[in-house]
C-alpha cells in the first residue's frame, strides 16, 4: 500500500512556514517517513517525486542515505525523467567514498552510448562530478569516442568529463592527446574553452604532451590574434573585449607553453605586445586580460623591451581606482622586484604611495615591495620614507615594518652614525615591535664604532630620559650607559651641551628598577649598569651598593643571583673590581657564508703552520685566573704542564685539542616528484654528535595551481629514533612560491643503514593526493 505523502511543492512551503526548529523536524520526519515507505512498496511512478523530495531534505543539511539504492534504480530505468532526478541524486548523495557508486558504471555506460543527447549530457554531467578513478579507467574509451561526435552540446561536456579524467587519472593523458589537435579547429566557443582547458591540464602533468602541444603554438597565436582583431562573436563581448575568458585561457596556455622554450616564446613575442598594447582597460573584463598578458610575458622568455612594458603595465595598474586591482599590480611587482629590478624602481614613488592605503592588506603589500626595492643607492630617502609610515601605520604592520627598515639598514648603511640613528629612531618609535635580535645587533654596532661611544650614549641618554616604557630602547640605553657612561660626563662636539650629573644618571637607573613597565630581563640591564658605573663614575659608590643590598633579596631569582654576585665583588674582591668590569671587547659581526670562510681558513692554517711553545708568561696568566676563582696561594694552586704535540700543531692555553676540519658535505637527494610538487632532503650532521642527522624536508612547488593542506609524515626502524619538527607552513604557493620546510630529527645509535619511509597527503588541483613511499637511497655519509 503506497502511502500518500505531501507533493515536492506543498512540502517546500510547510518547512518554510515552520516558526521554529522544532516544527521544522517534526515535519521532516513524518515525511521520511512517508518517503521510507514509499520505497518498501516499490512504486515505480512514484520513485522519482519521493527522491526528488528526498534530494530536498538533503540540501537542508538532513541525513538521507536510506536514498542511495533508489538513484541506482532510477539511473537504470528506460524513460527520462526517471534519469534525470537519478543521476541528479547519485551526483548529490554518492561520492568516492561509497562503494554504491561504482554500480552506475555499466548504466553510464549504457546511456553514453545510446546516442541520446540529453541522456549522454546527463551521464558526462555525473561522470565528471563524482567520477573515481576506476570510474575513469572504465569509461575513457566511450568519453574519447563522445568528443569527435558531431552535436555540440555532447562534445563539450566530453571535454569536459576528459578534464576531470585527466585531473584524476594522469596516465590517461595519452588516450585524449590526438583529439585536442582536432578540436582547436573549432569556432564553438564551449568546444574552444574547453579543449584549451583539456591541454593545458594534459601539458602540467605529462611532459610528453607538453612537447607535443608546443607544435601548436602557431595556431594558438592565429586564434589570439583573431580575437583582438576581428572578434569570435559578439554574443561573448564583455563590456568591448572580444570574449575576454577565452583570451584569458589562451594566454594561460602560451605561458605554460612558452617556459623555458626559446621557439615558442620567439613565436609569441609579437602577439603579446599587440595584446598589451591594444587591450582597453577601462573595464575589468580588459585589466584581467591585460594582466594575464603580464603573467605570460614574465614567465616566458621575452625580450627585454617586452619585460619593461609589463612592468609599466603593472606600473598603470596601481594608479587605478580598483583596490583589487592595484593589489593585484603590487603582488605581481613583488615577484618581478628581482628579475627586474631596475624596471620596478621606476613605480617606487608610486609604491611610497601606496603605504598610506586605509586598506590593510594594500598597505602590506606595498610594504613587502617597498621593502624590496631599498638599495645602495636609496636607502636614505626610503628609510626616511619607511620610518615616517612606521610612526602611523597599524600596530599589526608595525613588527614587519621595523623589522624590515632594520634588515635594510644593516645591508645598505652608508656610515655607521646614519645606521646609529636609524635604529635609535626605529627603537623610538616601535617599541617591543622589534625582533628579538634588534637589542644584540645595536649594542654589536654602537661597541663597534668606537669614534661614535660619546655620542650613542648622550643619545640613548635623552632618549632614556624622555621615555623608558620602550623595552628594546631601554635595554640598549642601560648598556651603554653602563659601557660608556664616564662619557657623559665629558664634552661632546657631535651633540647639543648636555649638563649631566652622576646622581641623574644613577636615579635614572634606578626609575629602570623601580618601574612597573620594565621585563626582569631590562631590569638585569639595568641593575649590570649601576655595577659598572661604580667603575666609570668618579663620585662615591654607596648610592650604588645600596642598590645591590636591596636586590640581593629580590623575589626574582635571576636579579637576586646578579645583586648577591656583586655584593659579594664589592666586599670581597673589590681590589680587583675595576679589571672584572672595564669595556667589553669588540665581538667581530659576519655573515653565515664569512663564517664558514674564515673556520675553513682557519682549518688549513692549523693543517699547515706550526705554533710556538707557550712560554712562562702565559703560565703566570694562569695562575692570575685561577686566583680570580679562589683566594689560595701560589702552592696550593698548581698550573697545568702545558706539552706541545710531537708534530708541532698549535697548543691553547688550556691544551684544547685541535679544530677538526669541517666534514664534507652530504649531497642532497630528490625523493618525490608529481604534477609540479618536489620533495627534497638535505642532511647536517652536527659535529659533536656522531649519531645525530638532521634531515631539512624541502617541498617546492612549480605548478599552476596552489599546494594547499600539506602533510608529511615519516616513519623509521626500531633501532632508530625519530623526532619531527614542526613544518613551516601547509601550503605552497603555485609557481615556485615560498616552500615548506620541516626538520627531521634522527638518532642512529648503531650506526645501522638508515631507511625512511614518507606519506604525503595534500590538496592539488581541486583533488586529495595521498603518497606512501620508501627512501631507500639515502647516501652513506648519513648513517656512517
Amino acid at each position: 500500500m503506497v502511502v500518500i505523502s505531501l507533493k515536492l511543492h506543498d512540502l517546500i512551503e510547510e518547512i518554510r512556514g515552520a516558526k521554529t526548529q522544532a516544527q521544522e523536524r517534526e515535519v521532516i520526519q513524518k515525511e521520511c517517513a512517508h518517503i521510507r515507505a514509499s520505497f518498501r512498496d516499490g512504486d515505480p511512478v512514484q520513485r522519482h517525486r519521493q527522491l526528488a523530495k528526498l534530494l530536498y531534505v538533503h540540501m537542508l543539511g538532513y541525513p538521507a542515505h536510506f536514498g542511495q539504492m533508489e538513484c541506482l534504480k532510477l539511473i537504470a530505468s528506460p524513460r527520462f525523467i526517471d534519469k534525470r532526478v537519478g543521476y541528479l541524486g547519485a551526483m548529490l548523495l554518492l561520492d568516492e567514498r561509497h562503494d554504491a557508486h561504482l554500480l552506475i558504471t555499466n548504466s553510464i555506460k549504457n546511456d553514453l552510448s545510446q546516442g541520446i543527447q540529453p541522456v549522454q549530457g546527463l551521464a558526462l554531467c555525473t561522470l565528471s562530478t563524482m567520477g573515481s578513478a576506476e570510474m575513469c579507467r572504465d569509461l575513457a574509451t566511450e568519453v574519447e569516442k563522445l568528443l569527435l561526435q558531431p552535436g555540440p552540446y555532447v562534445r563539450k561536456k566530453a571535454i569536459l568529463t576528459a578534464v576531470h579524467m585527466v585531473r584524476k587519472v594522469p596516465e590517461l593523458s595519452d588516450i585524449f592527446l590526438p583529439p585536442c589537435a582536432k578540436l582547436l579547429h573549432e569556432r564553438h566557443h564551449g568546444i574552444l574553452l574547453g579543449t584549451i582547458t583539456l591541454i593545458m591540464e594534459l601539458c602540467q602533468r605529462s611532459p610528453a604532451a607538453l612537447r607535443h602541444f608546443q607544435k601548436v603554438v602557431p595556431k594558438l597565436v592565429q586564434i589570439l590574434r583573431t580575437l583582438v582583431t576581428t572578434g569570435y562573436s559578439t554574443e561573448h563581448s564583455i563590456s568591448g573585449v572580444s570574449d575576454p575568458f577565452l583570451q584569458v585561457q589562451i594566454l594561460r596556455l602560451l605561458r605554460i607553453l612558452g617556459r623555458n622554450h626559446e621557439e615558442s616564446s620567439e613565436t609569441m613575442n609579437d602577439l603579446l605586445a599587440q595584446v598589451a598594447t591594444n587591450t582597453d582597460t577601462s573595464r575589468n573584463a580588459g585589466s584581467a586580460v591585460l594582466f594575464e598578458t603580464v603573467l605570460t610575458i614574465m614567465d616566458i622568455r621575452s625580450a627585454p623591451g617586452l619585460r619593461v612594458l609589463a612592468v609599466n603595465i603593472l606600473g598603470r595598474f596601481l594608479l587605478n581606482s580598483d583596490k583589487n586591482i592595484r593589489y593585484v599590480a603590487l603582488t605581481s611587482l613583488l615577484r618581478l622586484v628581482q628579475s627586474d629590478h631596475s624596471a620596478v624602481q621606476r613605480h617606487r614613488p608610486t609604491v611610497v604611495e601606496c603605504l598610506w592605503e586605509t586598506d590593510a592588506s594594500l598597505s602590506r603589500r606595498a610594504l613587502e615591495l617597498s621593502l624590496a626595492l631599498v638599495n645602495s643607492s636609496n636607502v636614505r630617502a626610503m628609510t626616511q620614507e619607511l620610518q615616517a609610515f612606521l610612526e602611523s601605520c597599524p600596530s599589526e604592520l608595525r613588527a614587519d615594518c621595523a623589522s624590515g627598515i632594520l634588515l635594510a639598514a644593516e645591508r645598505f648603511a652608508p656610515a655607521k652614525r646614519w645606521h646609529i640613528d636609524t635604529i635609535l629612531h626605529v627603537l623610538t618609535t616601535a617599541g617591543t615591535y622589534l625582533r628579538d635580535d634588534a637589542v644584540a645587533n645595536l649594542t654589536q654596532l654602537i661597541g663597534g664604532a668606537q669614534e661614535l661611544h660619546a655620542y650613542s650614549v648622550r643619545r640613548l641618554y635623552h632618549a632614556l630620559a624622555e621615555d623608558i616604557s620602550q623595552q628594546p630602547l631601554v635595554q640598549v640605553a642601560a648598556w651603554c650607559i653602563g659601557e660608556y657612561g664616564d662619557f657623559l660626563l665629558e664634552n661632546c662636539e657631535e651633540t647639543e651641551p648636555l649638563q649631566v650629573e652622576e646622581e641623574e644618571v644613577l636615579a635614572l637607573l634606578e626609575k629602570v628598577l623601580q618601574s612597573h613597565m620594565s621585563l626582569p630581563a631590562t631590569r638585569g640591564y639595568a641593575l649590570t649598569a649601576l655595577m659598572k658605573l661604580s667603575t666609570r663614575l668618579r663620585g662615591d659608590n654607596n648610592h650604588i651598593r645600596q642598590i645591590m643590598s636591596i636586590y640581593g633579596s629580590c623575589l626574582d631569582v635571576e636579579l637576586q643571583q646578579r645583586a648577591v654576585e656583586y655584593n659579594v665583588l664589592f666586599q670581597k674582591y673589590d681590589h680587583m673590581r675595576a679589571a672584572i668590569l672595564e669595556k667589553m671587547p669588540l665581538v667581530e659581526h659576519s655573515s653565515h657564508q664569512a663564517d664558514e670562510a674564515k673556520e675553513n681558513k682557519e682549518g688549513a692554517q692549523l693543517s699547515e703552520d706550526k705554533a710556538p711553545v707557550p712560554t712562562e708568561p702565559q703560565t703566570s696568566k694562569l695562575l692570575d685566573l685561577l686566583d680570580l676563582l679562589d683566594e689560595t696561594s701560589g702552592d696550593a694552586q698548581q698550573p697545568c704542564h702545558l706539552n706541545s704535540s710531537p708534530e708541532g700543531d698549535l697548543v691553547h692555553l688550556f691544551d684544547l685539542p685541535r679544530v677538526p676540519p669541517p666534514p664534507a658535505p652530504i649531497p642532497n637527494l630528490q625523493v618525490f616528484e608529481r604534477e609540479g610538487v618536489l620533495l627534497n632532503l638535505s642532511f647536517t650532521r652536527p659535529p659533536g654528535a656522531p649519531s645525530l642527522l638532521l634531515v631539512t624536508v624541502t617541498t617546492t612547488n612549480s605548478s599552476e595551481d596552489d599546494v594547499t593542506h600539506f602533510i608529511c609524515q615519516a616513519a623509521v626502524p626500531k633501532s632508530f629514533q625519530l623526532q619531527l619538527q614542526a613544518p613551516s607552513g601547509n601550503t605552497a604557493p603555485a609557481r615556485g612560491g615560498l616552500p615548506i620546510t620541516q626538520l627531521f630529527r634522527i638518532l642512529n645509535p648503531n650506526k645501522a643503514p638508515l631507511r625512511l619511509k614518507l606519506r604525503l597527503t595534500y590538496n592539488h588541483f581541486g583533488q586529495s593526493v595521498q603518497e606512501v613511499f620508501e627512501v631507500n637511497n639515502l647516501p652513506v655519509e648519513t648513517w656512517q
